[in-house]
């Protein structure tokens, strides 16, 4: 499914409602919006790191106050927690500590590469002056392939068409015994994401099947 977002006028207002609507009404970002709409939020991954932090520290400071006041703690005495910190490895079975650091590992990773990583979601934008246009890869592989199916003039089930952020890769399996011009497919290709414009312009790679389909 393609979402369009349409660019009002520089003072955000709708020029039928006149100049009071215009003046009072706030400007759009443009470029605040269509990032929104092509990278992932990092909301989740935010709320996740910390309400663990909160967690933990609501607990140190029920651990600290439960000491203070000299009643048994909860779960295990701020100090004695320390101590075990750093006496570590030693007194701790191996494959448990083996499984525990895995899994602070795997939870560093998430939120490193949540961190570091674009987070791009599987969309382009479309050129285009008036209106700002952005389209699932989905959408872009679906017209490409009917695009790479009528120059091969094979089924759609003979075409597979893959579209990432950087390249378009198109597999085409021929009839047995038709030949099929792996440059008029890419030809065909290349002039429809010329049409479309999809910015950013990823390259187009044409896979031929030595195998072909018989009796299609």
């Amino acid at each position: 499914m393609s979402s369009v977002v349409e660019q009002q006028h520089e003072a955000g207002g709708d020029p039928a409602q006149g100049g009071s609507g215009a003046a009072h009404a706030p400007a759009i970002d443009m470029r605040r919006v269509l990032h929104r709409e092509t990278h992932s939020s990092r909301a989740v991954a935010s709320v996740i790191a910390g309400s663990l932090v909160i967690v933990l520290c609501l607990y140190a400071l029920l651990e600290s106050a439960v000491r203070a006041i000299g009643q048994p703690p909860w779960l295990i005495d701020p100090q004695t927690a320390a101590e075990r910190i750093v006496a570590l490895p030693s007194g701790v079975p191996p494959l448990l500590l083996g499984a525990a650091g895995a899994v602070i590992a795997a939870a560093g990773l998430f939120f490193f590469l949540n961190a570091v990583l674009p987070g791009r979601r599987a969309r382009h934008l479309l050129a285009d002056r008036r209106i700002a246009v952005v389209v699932d890869d989905e959408v872009i592989a679906a017209a490409l392939a009917r695009s790479a199916r009528l120059a091969a003039n094979v089924t759609q089930e003979q075409v597979m068409v893959v579209v990432s952020q950087r390249q378009v890769v198109v597999n085409v399996r021929p009839t047995s015994g038709v030949p099929v011009s792996e440059n008029a497919i890419l030809q065909a290709v290349e002039d429809e994401l010329q049409a479309m414009g999809p910015a950013p312009m990823p390259q187009v790679t044409v896979n031929l099947s030595t195998s072909g389909v018989v009796g299609a």
